[in-house]
């Protein structure tokens, strides 16, 4: 399934648009993100870890959420969930493991061998050299496995689809499918990013694992089950795909269901039922909830009026937005936005 196109009909203008339609969501979340380990185990090993608030504070900024990732350089190990046995994986060379929710993860030669917390492991080394890519020696005497590790800070400002929909853990293989060439190439410099610790080697290594994680994105939609029901499903599905291409394309617009319908070539009533059945709610609701979501980025951006804003994501007037604005996120929006860029501050953009 890997390298697949979303639709087996269709123009590709449509998957081009669609494709734009991810990049917004993606957009909205303002990756950041950070290489902090260098690892080399020899089995047996075990090690327990997740995105511990000291750690990240070292080598990203303040965020809503902090994804967890993993890429296998060398050998092959296990991991799952720590409260989930049955979320165990099997992972080689040229794999990424993604923990969205940065939740508490189990990783090594061996899922039934007495685990290792990182922190400790990590901890004298933090103090020393905050900030930078760490080396971690561990484990036995037996068989290598080089592993890469990182964060991704993202801004979370609603419940963004695309990270909802996301398994709570998962890999991708970037060694096989469409692009191949490329990854292949940009994790082997990164390897040897990590172990030349090269002036500027840290910025480099953050924008690749921010390019690493959309691509995970991409190949996680397309070895979606066929009978998967979440954004995710909805997006690669060839009519929601194409509605929610077109209320991101154009999300000031005056929307209605009808109108909606016709474009993508089903009645109201199948369209309405076809995406409630994706993504849970109907396509107003959505387009509803997606402005504010524009309004929110824009707000934290801190560049544009409100006045401004308003009327970018489709509201006739301030104080109509003003309503909604607080009706999602419980303040004003003048409010929300001082209280944002005090508690986050402003970044720069990866996907600007």
């Amino acid at each position: 399934m890997l390298g697949r196109p979303f639709f087996l009909r269709g123009t590709p203008g449509v998957i081009i648009s669609i494709m734009d339609a991810l990049s917004d969501v993606l957009r909205a979340v303002r990756l950041s993100g950070a290489v902090f380990l260098n690892a080399e185990f020899r089995a047996p090993w075990c090690v327990e870890g997740r995105a511990e608030a000291s750690l990240c504070a070292a080598f990203l900024p303040a965020s809503k959420r902090v994804v967890s990732y993993h890429l296998i350089v060398e050998g092959s190990c296990w991991a799952r969930l720590a409260d989930d046995e049955d979320s165990a994986l099997r992972l080689s060379a040229g794999e990424l493991l993604v923990v969205p929710q940065g939740e508490t993860h189990v990783m090594g030669s061996a899922l039934d061998l007495p685990r290792m917390p990182s922190a400790p492991l990590l901890a004298e080394q933090l103090a020393t050299s905050p900030g930078e890519v760490m080396r971690l020696s561990y484990g036995g005497g037996e068989a290598k496995t080089q592993v890469v590790c990182g964060f991704l800070a993202c801004d979370e400002v609603l419940s963004n689809p695309l990270l909802a929909s996301l398994p709570r853990i998962f890999k991708v293989d970037v060694r096989n499918g469409s692009g191949s060439a490329w990854l292949e190439s940009s994790l082997r410099f990164a390897a040897e990013e990590v172990a030349a610790s090269r002036p500027g080697g840290a910025i480099v290594l953050t924008k690749l694992s921010e390019l690493l994680f959309v691509e995970a994105v991409r190949r996680c939609i397309d070895t979606l089950p066929e009978d998967e029901k979440n954004w995710l499903a909805g997006f690669r599905d060839r009519f929601v795909g194409r509605a929610l291409s077109l209320l991101h394309n154009q999300p000031a617009h005056a929307w209605t269901v009808d109108e909606l319908a016709c474009k993508v070539g089903l009645s109201r009533s199948a369209l309405a039922q076809r995406f409630s059945d994706f993504l849970g709610q109907p396509p107003m609701q959505y387009l509803a909830r997606w402005r504010l979501q524009i309004a929110a980025q824009q707000l934290r951006e801190g560049e544009k009026s409100l006045a401004d804003v308003a009327e970018h994501v489709g509201y006739d007037s301030e104080a109509a937005f003003n309503r909604a604005f607080k009706r999602e996120f419980g303040m004003p929006p003048a409010t929300w936005r001082r209280s944002e860029i005090e508690s986050i501050g402003p970044r720069t953009d990866l996907l600007k």
